[in-house]
């Protein structure tokens, strides 16, 4: 396997973190405002930015539904194949989120050619290969460029049912939050960073397909999900809650979290994407006697977390509900 100078690592090359390097979400917000077309269960854009759906989604002929997505990140770990792997599955999860079916992929790769050997690149698009095999969907090519900081990422095109989508607008009062992955990989990352050290089950857990997730939501009939990447539990909660018209509670104690984000935490390796997604919300929650490791972790930058559903599905623990709209959006207790 090819190697990088001695004393280098890949993520040296990266500003931030993964998922944790999105813009800030509020001001993505005022960059967008007003930027959409018409979308809703009237015109063919299902959805569209107005709620900052994980996917565009698109009604064609016969009943079906196109879906599009692309996602793309610098290196969240030093192994290049890893890296890869967790890069398409990543981008793959948008399609997962919204209810569809990945069916063609395409590579989106960015690479500082003087600096870091191709033969590196080549395993970071083998990870994404198998990754993208291993959820039946091909990579028929895609687009490169010379970058001073390596990227990697897919855009994804997909198929749904129409009309039976996951969405964030669609919350009830009554329904139970589900969480299908533990917490603290951008802690965990932001620790492996800055120190090097391997977390195992960090790895298995962003590279983890969340396609049994989707199907199982859509078996028992569930309406609303997203997946929490980038703006953390709290900040993807937060615009379910918001485009549902509900407020969300969090049971803080139920949130299952990986093994060493709470030590990364009290280390102080914390993403400033994790600060970032803590302060978007803080105006919209109810925090009571939370303490602040603690909402540090559920506000944590995930990168390729699992599935937030407005249900119960097998092997998810539930994690809050969905209540009547209160003073504030977001509670936890």
């Amino acid at each position: 396997m090819p190697t990088l100078p001695a004393g280098v690592r890949l993520t040296q090359y990266a500003h931030g973190g993964g998922c944790a390097g999105k813009l800030p979400p509020g001001e993505l917000e005022r960059i967008v405002a007003g930027l959409g077309g018409a979308s809703g269960d009237a015109g063919p854009l299902l959805l569209g930015v107005e709620d900052g759906d994980d996917a565009a989604v698109l009604r064609v002929r016969d009943g079906r539904a196109i879906v599009s997505t692309a996602d793309f990140f610098p290196p969240v770990v030093d192994d290049p194949y890893d890296w890869g792997r967790i890069a398409a599955a990543n981008a793959l999860s948008d399609v997962y989120a919204i209810g569809g079916e990945p069916v063609l992929a395409l590579n989106l790769l960015g690479w500082p050619r003087d600096a870091l050997p191709a033969e590196l690149a080549a395993e970071v698009l083998r990870g994404g290969l198998d990754v993208a095999r291993a959820a039946g969907c091909p990579i028929g090519g895609g687009h490169s460029m010379d970058d001073p900081e390596p990227k990697y990422g897919l855009a994804v095109t997909g198929v749904a049912d129409p009309d039976r989508l996951l969405r964030l607008d669609t919350g009830r009062p009554g329904t139970p939050l589900s969480l299908t992955k533990p917490l603290g990989l951008g802690v965990l990352n932001a620790w492996h960073k800055a120190t090097g050290a391997v977390f195992g089950e960090a790895v298995a857990t962003m590279a983890e397909l969340n396609a049994a997730a989707s199907r199982q939501a859509l078996e028992r009939g569930i309406r609303c999900a997203t997946d929490v990447t980038g703006y953390g539990l709290l900040g993807h909660l937060y615009k379910v809650a918001r485009a549902s018209g509900v407020t969300a509670v969090v049971d803080a104690a139920a949130v299952p979290y990986l093994d060493g984000a709470r030590r990364a935490v009290r280390d102080g390796f914390v993403p400033g994407g994790t600060r970032r997604n803590l302060a978007w919300v803080a105006p919209h929650s109810d925090f009571g006697r939370i303490a602040e490791e603690e909402r540090l972790l559920l506000a944590d930058a995930q990168t390729s977390g699992g599935l937030l559903v407005a249900g119960e599905i097998p092997g998810a623990p539930v994690v809050g509900e969905l209540v009547p709209r209160g003073r504030r959006t977001l509670v936890v207790r």
